[in-house]
């Protein structure tokens, strides 16, 4: 999945000599916290809602309201913005992209094309619906987690247990995060399952690896084995 993709297409972006009230009311406008600053139409800089308030007269607290907005008139986009902006190439998939974001601790960056020029912008808003789309919560249905032996054939093994009992398949996702060694973690969400078979389907699976939790989005129900089963 490639950040061209998933990226805001609609930049938003400010010049080195504006106002910084005017790339205030850009960002509350359009309810973004980013904004990138061009200079002859190269980027050159990046302000954030952190720049604001870091530079939002932090030392004019003693001021009256009009001797503060008259301050933050005049102070300019190149006084408060980033230089050298991080930026994220268009062609990145969305996981190098996510890697980018949490080495840097941003929560956005711009997007940019082989020439440099800025196309889009990526943000953790748009990462979480990737997520979304990628796990297919959104299709409700009923997920299963298992931890199975690092083996060719394994995760078929238990998806087709579940397609045994009428399950029609919505996201497959793995990890070896936090497993044993010779060991992965495996989310299988699927859809049509029935309900009243769902004891016997457990214990089937249980017969091919070790089953961790069931969440029925349907039923609002969850079981973390070990555990009771509760409500949501």
């Amino acid at each position: 999945m490639l950040v061209k993709n998933w990226m805001s297409k609609t930049v938003i972006t400010t010049d080195v000599n504006d106002s910084m009230n005017k790339v205030m009311d850009l960002m509350k406008e359009h309810e973004i916290g980013m904004v990138p600053v061009m200079k002859k139409g190269k980027l050159v800089g990046i302000v954030t809602d952190r720049d604001l308030k870091r530079s939002s007269a932090s030392d004019a607290t003693t001021l009256e309201i009009h001797e503060l907005l008259f301050l933050i008139s005049k102070i300019k986009v190149k006084d408060i913005m980033t230089k050298d902006p991080i930026t994220v190439p268009f062609d990145f998939t969305v996981e190098e992209a996510a890697e980018v974001l949490m080495k840097n601790r941003i929560s956005g960056a711009p997007v940019t094309d082989k020439d440099g020029q800025v196309v889009g912008a990526i943000t953790k808003g748009d990462l979480f619906r990737v997520f979304i789309s990628l796990t297919g919560v959104g299709k409700k249905g009923i997920q299963f987690a298992f931890q199975v032996k690092d083996l060719p054939g394994t995760i078929k093994e238990v998806a087709d247990i579940i397609r045994h009992y009428g399950g029609r398949m919505v996201s497959i996702l793995s990890s070896y995060e936090n497993a044993p060694k010779g060991y992965r973690k495996v989310f299988i969400r699927m859809l049509g399952v029935e309900r009243e078979k769902l004891p016997q389907l457990e214990d089937d699976l249980r017969e091919k690896a070790t089953l961790l939790y069931v969440v029925d989005h349907r039923e609002n129900r969850r079981e973390i084995f070990g555990e009771t089963l509760t409500e949501i």
